[in-house]
């Protein structure tokens, strides 16, 4: 056969597979594929629960550090935490003298010293920020596997 003579099989078939495809793509499964499933448990129109707090659990000894000089790990939570520049919520708890009503650790010495190296009454404006160097931690599974080592168990 020559190809001269397979032009209008080539056409027919292609014709075949226009008419097909958009009634194959209408079927009834066609249109539960086309429905991803959503992520929310009611629809957008209902307002749903907000989801169980649970508290925290924190290893009795603390979260050990992976490397020196890291900053500790916040072990409690910090949602709705407001830090602003006329307020800071971590102070009321971690600067002297609330630390000793409430029993939590006091900020180190090294956060009342600007960059010039002068001592300061109150927290340096450069250390103010408290979660651009702590982070809340949760004793928690970890997502995917990994063969990370700290400081102590690499030697």
């Amino acid at each position: 056969m020559t190809f001269v003579r397979l032009i209008p099989l080539i056409a027919a078939a292609a014709v075949a597979v226009a008419l097909v495809i958009p009634f194959a793509a209408s079927g009834p499964l066609a249109q539960e594929a086309k429905q991803p499933k959503a992520l929310r448990e009611a629809p957008l129109t209902e307002i749903s629960p907000p989801p169980d707090v649970t508290k925290q659990s924190v290893p009795a000894s603390g979260f050990e550090r992976a490397y020196r000089q890291q900053p500790p790990l916040i072990p409690h939570k910090v949602d709705g935490y407001q830090i602003t520049t006329q307020n800071n919520a971590c102070m009321g708890c971690h600067d002297w003298p609330g630390n000793t009503r409430v029993n939590a650790p006091k900020i180190s010495e090294t956060h009342y010293v600007d960059r010039q190296g002068v001592r300061l009454d109150k927290v340096a404006g450069t250390r103010y920020f408290c979660q651009q160097c702590h982070v809340p931690q949760a004793d928690a599974k970890p997502l995917v596997g990994n063969i990370f080592q700290n400081a102590t168990q690499a030697k």
